[in-house]
């Protein structure tokens, strides 16, 4: 599964690399230097992030259904417990 990303994206991301290369290497990279490091992390590196988010979210949707139970459990029976609370009370 590649991982596809918007060109506006992109080409923000192929920014953001070519300013990393002026800012902390000795050499400057090209527009499709860029690019081409930009599809190998993507292809390469990104499956790992997109795996670890989904484990993430498959574990934070795990919590939330353990809780579901505590926030809409409901007594059984209580019926006729409201009418023995008003015969105690008299």
């Amino acid at each position: 599964m590649s991982i596809e990303i918007s060109k506006e994206a992109r080409q923000q991301a192929i920014t953001s690399i070519e300013r990393y290369f002026r800012e902390n290497m000795e050499e400057p990279i090209g527009n499709i230097g860029a690019g081409a490091l930009l599809g190998f992390f993507l292809e390469e590196v990104g499956p790992v992030v997109y795996n670890k988010a989904v484990t993430d979210v498959q574990e934070r949707l795990q919590s939330r259904l353990s809780e579901v139970d505590l926030e809409v459990h409901e007594d059984e029976f209580q019926y006729w417990r409201k009418f023995d609370k008003q015969k105690k009370g008299r």
